[in-house]
């Protein structure tokens, strides 16, 4: 009765996360505990080498979620789910979405998978003296400039994919200064005035009409007030139309700020990583880096703190394919297992394997690795004659693969620049098998993990959370989470394990010496030889 209520009186925050592989809602109370959920499968399609998703799939997927969450509302509670105190709205950072003086699409979404960016990247870095990588907006934007595409001169905004379905609810062209930071260097709360400058004169020889710092979105820090829905976005959000207008949105953020959030992981040497579609790793910085590194990012929490971060683009994607295809082989033989049943099965046989993976090898690059300077994706898996091919060595394979880039950029920070990290913490689909993927990244970072119960939904619930401190007062994010969100949680640990520490350092040499197999494939392999 008492969630009953709170959702008649607007006690509750929606948060909508935008993520790789699905689209997620989490409804929370006044105690920040889901009380609803719901989610929608969508998947990014490669078209003309270029990685997306259109943006009619973006609101048929917000619509569907939205539908299913106000059933699982109704089932739950009988309540028809026509307000809530507070909405925010997340998804993945960096990529290309531009839009003419009209509000029309210019060019397809690009997103953050795609390394077609490397010439800009590195003349931007250059100038910068700072690194910009090439899913950034900036990157895509200086590359289109560069390849001297027609649609350049009509910009009139340039946003995120968060950006943009927070400006169609809203009305309001703005951004969460996490996600701002994965578009263009910030500096004391707002874009670097310097290299703003910089970027203009870059492109003053193109005479565009427009100027930089004109079409990016305006910044806000978390619990700032980002606008309300309009009845149109309440429209776009909930095709019943039972949803009303004027409710209140925190500024959109990145699934990186939504991740920092749902970990607790704000305050200076703490860091979370996110394990899903891609991987990454964040450490809130107690003092800048002593020089520039193409593996690490600067970004910021949601507050604006600056923050390391070590982004790879490919995680999952290969094991799920591996294990579609086991769930195949189950289904012709009659064999019933679910899918959640079946990850678990195969991941704790990985920790069966040999302390060599039995000599086996793996790439999951469905897309390239700036870090590893792999410029596409050719899923590879490679074994000697005399390997042990058994399935705990080849599972343990697919999951060390799947962690094997971000070791060369953690090493980086733990081992050149010495950050501290006193707590570390991990969500995403990589930990949701309880035990497995949180002991293989200990043994990755050689310190102990924690894992929260919200593992796997992570980012829809931490934009929750910030939309629910936009209602919260004068507090500070930190404070907010650690008394009032997080008090008396730690999450489960796990310390690293010596063997499993040796396991992942006998894999990394193969790993390493490996890459040239995947270069070649790159080469090689092209798209179109096995079309027929």
């Amino acid at each position: 009765m008492d969630v009953k209520q709170a959702i008649i009186e607007n006690k509750t925050s929606l948060g909508i996360e935008l993520g790789s592989t699905r689209i997620k809602a989490v409804l929370i109370d006044e105690n920040f505990a889901p009380i609803a959920q719901s989610s929608h499968d969508w998947e990014n399609r490669l078209e003309d080498g270029i990685w997306t998703y259109p943006l009619a799939d973006v609101w048929t997927g917000l619509q569907d979620c939205f539908k299913n969450l106000a059933l699982d509302v109704k089932e739950r509670y009988g309540i028809t789910l026509s307000s809530v105190g507070s909405i925010g709205i997340s998804a993945m950072m960096h990529g290309y979405l531009v839009f003419d003086k009209n509000g029309e699409q210019l060019v397809p979404f690009r997103t953050w998978r795609n390394t077609t960016t490397e010439k800009a990247s590195a003349i931007l870095t250059e100038r910068f003296k700072f690194n910009i990588p090439q899913r950034w907006s900036i990157a895509h934007l200086y590359q289109a400039v560069l390849n001297g595409e027609p649609h350049v001169k009509d910009i009139d905004f340039i946003t995120t994919l968060a950006g943009y379905v927070h400006w169609k609810l809203t009305g309001k062209k703005t951004l969460g200064i996490g996600d701002a930071s994965g578009m263009f260097p910030i500096d004391n709360g707002n874009y670097n005035t310097k290299m703003i400058k910089q970027f203009d004169e870059l492109i003053a020889s193109n005479n565009y009409s427009w100027k930089i710092a004109n079409i990016l979105p305006s910044i806000l820090n978390a619990g700032e007030n980002a606008g309300v829905l309009t009845a149109e976005g309440a429209k776009l959000l909930d095709s019943s139309d039972s949803l009303r207008d004027g409710i209140p949105l925190c500024p959109p953020e990145g699934d990186a700020g939504t991740g920092m959030v749902a970990t607790n992981s704000v305050a200076e040497r703490t860091g979370n990583v996110s394990a899903g579609t891609s991987i990454f790793a964040m450490i809130v910085m107690e003092k800048d880096l002593s020089k520039v590194y193409p593996e690490i990012d600067i970004v910021t929490t949601p507050s604006g703190k600056p923050v390391a971060m070590v982004h790879c683009n490919n995680c999952t994607s290969d094991i799920d394919a591996w294990i579609k295809l086991f769930g195949e082989l189950l289904d012709i033989s009659g064999a019933k297992m679910s899918k959640a049943a079946l990850y678990d099965a195969l991941y704790y046989k990985a920790l069966e394997a040999d302390v060599d993976c039995g000599g086996l090898l793996s790439f999951n690059y469905y897309s390239g690795e700036t870090i590893t300077g792999i410029d596409e994706g050719r899923p590879l898996f490679a074994r000697l004659p005399d390997s042990n091919f058994s399935l705990a060595n080849f599972m343990r394979t697919l999951l060390f693969s799947s962690m094997a880039t971000l070791k060369y950029g953690i090493d980086i920070l733990t081992e050149k620049e010495k950050a501290k990290i006193d707590s570390l913490l991990g969500h995403g689909g990589l930990f949701k098998t309880k035990g497995v993927g949180q002991r293989f990244m200990a043994a990755i970072f050689n310190a102990p993990v924690s894992v929260m119960e919200s593992a796997g939904e992570g980012g829809a619930w931490g934009i929750a959370l910030l939309a629910s401190f936009m209602c919260a007062g004068k507090e500070t994010l930190e404070k907010f989470l650690a008394e009032k969100v997080f008090a008396g949680k730690t999450g489960a640990m796990i310390e690293p394990d010596p063997k499993d520490v040796e396991s992942f350092r006998k894999f990394m040499e193969r790993y390493t010496a490996g890459l040239k197999i995947e270069r070649v494939a790159v080469e090689n392999l092209k798209r179109g030889d096995y079309e027929s």
